[in-house]
């Protein structure tokens, strides 16, 4: 190799080591396995708090995990996996909380909330990409794009638990919904292997889906039989589900396996 060479590599390795870094973790079967984890944790977890300190306790008690979840994320300068994880399983908690609040509280049916909030994240979407022109996860390196990534989130979280429990109240039950939804998280894999779906659009279609799979999923294993549950109950489901959080969070954390890749 050519002194030149060398030359023109070194400028480029120091631009690398030197950019900000990404704040959100690498795409790996364990994100995939942690993301449904949160999402069937935060659906119970939800619920048993509101049946703990009631509805209006709760919704305050989550907004001010939420907060600051993401006040401590937005601190950091680097993805570090158990901040990261903290404030998905907050915005699980309070996401449960703010559609349930609409349909319980407010009176709204699953029907109406679930394409509005679907119109919500297109909102997010389409902000989003106006002003970056892009909605890869690999690119959040920026306090811009990191508030449009936890906003899409945010949203994402709301409209898969109305869409969930909509899909449980219009006749096929948690175990149906389960069926249903594991099915349709495999058609934007497999459209993206096939050559027909950008790797952009099948993450965040996948995404949305795991929300109302692991909700249905820890819905179903909590909820009495005579609604077609498992009667495992509210407080072991969240407990035993945070337990399986944390020991894949406390691997990564130790392994590095979801970091960003540089060199």
């Amino acid at each position: 190799m050519s002194t030149e060479h060398v030359l023109d590599q070194r400028p480029r390795s120091h631009a690398r080591l030197l950019a900000p870094a990404n704040k959100v973790p690498e795409v790996t079967v364990y994100f995939w396995i942690i993301k449904v984890l949160t999402t069937g944790m935060g659906e119970t977890a939800s619920d048993f708090l509101a049946h703990l300190f009631g509805p209006v306790p709760a919704v305050g008690l989550g907004g001010a995990g939420l907060v600051a979840a993401l006040v401590l994320q937005f601190a950091v300068r680097r993805y570090v996996a158990w901040i990261y994880w903290t404030a998905i399983v907050m915005v699980s908690v309070f996401g449960t909380m703010a559609a349930d609040v609409l349909h319980v509280g407010v009176g709204v049916p699953y029907a109406l909330s679930t394409p509005a909030f679907l119109l919500v994240l297109a909102a997010v979407f389409a902000l989003w990409y106006a002003s970056e022109r892009t909605l890869s996860i690999h690119s959040i390196r920026t306090r811009r794009r990191e508030t449009f990534y936890w906003a899409a989130v945010l949203a994402t979280f709301a409209l898969g638990t109305a869409a969930g429990d909509l899909t449980a109240s219009i006749g096929l039950g948690y175990l149906g919904s389960v069926v249903l939804f594991a099915v349709a998280i495999c058609v934007p894999a497999l459209a993206h292997r096939a050559g027909t779906l950008g790797a952009v659009t099948a993450f965040w279609t996948a995404y949305v889906i795991t929300r109302p799979l692991g909700a249905s999923i820890a819905d179903w294993m909590a909820v009495p039989k005579s609604r077609g549950g498992l009667d495992w109950g509210l407080g072991p489901v969240t407990l035993s589900w945070t337990v399986a959080i944390l020991g894949f969070v406390a691997y990564l954390a130790v392994s590095g396996r979801d970091k960003e890749r540089l060199g």
